[in-house]
């Protein structure tokens, strides 16, 4: 059971492992694109990226689920009704774009390059379209460009957690934090 102000031990759970999963596989994918002939030759990073960031497309349904059936604490009064649905807007976009899109936009751009998508290396996804070299291109920049937008989005959550906790001085960061005992 959560403390007032603070999330379940579960929602922690999923926050923090989905966040170092989704980091793991964003710090990989950039270092398999940008330095492939240094670090990527034979395609392991890939294999490892894809590996990592399929999970989040299951674990997603439990968070959602889990968010559904268990409430977020309720912000600080101090906090404007303004910068309340901005948080919320803030949450909606990181659950839809880092969370749902990234990953459905890799499979995409796997499905259409014809190429498999292992899920923490136990199974393969099968593709999602037909491969299609002509859509290759496309798929590939709307998969760069959205981990890009998904970079900004995540560092801006981490900035305004640091903003409560340093600026604020509130219980935001807190409470997603795990429990020390006292």
């Amino acid at each position: 059971m959560a403390k007032e102000g603070s999330y379940t031990g579960t929602a922690k759970w999923l926050h923090w492992g989905m966040a170092l999963i989704w980091l793991g596989a964003w710090v990989i994918g950039i270092v398999a694109t940008h330095w492939r002939d240094e670090f990527n030759a034979h395609h392991e990073l890939t294999y490892v990226h894809k590996a990592m960031a399929s999970t989040l497309l299951f674990l997603i349904v439990v968070r959602i689920a889990w968010r559904l059936s268990h409430p977020a604490p309720a912000l600080p009064d101090s906090m404007s009704p303004r910068m309340k649905r901005g948080a919320l807007v803030g949450h909606v976009l990181l659950y839809a774009v880092a969370l749902i899109g990234l990953p459905l936009s890799g499979w995409y751009w796997s499905s259409v390059a014809d190429k498999p998508v292992m899920v923490a290396a136990l199974f393969m996804l099968p593709p999602i379209v037909d491969p299609d070299q002509s859509l290759y291109d496309l798929a590939k920049a709307v998969h760069t460009y959205m981990s890009w937008l998904c970079g900004a989005l995540v560092g801006g959550h981490l900035l305004v957690a640091l903003k409560h906790h340093f600026v604020e001085k509130d219980d935001v960061l807190k409470g997603m934090l795990p429990a020390r005992d006292r």
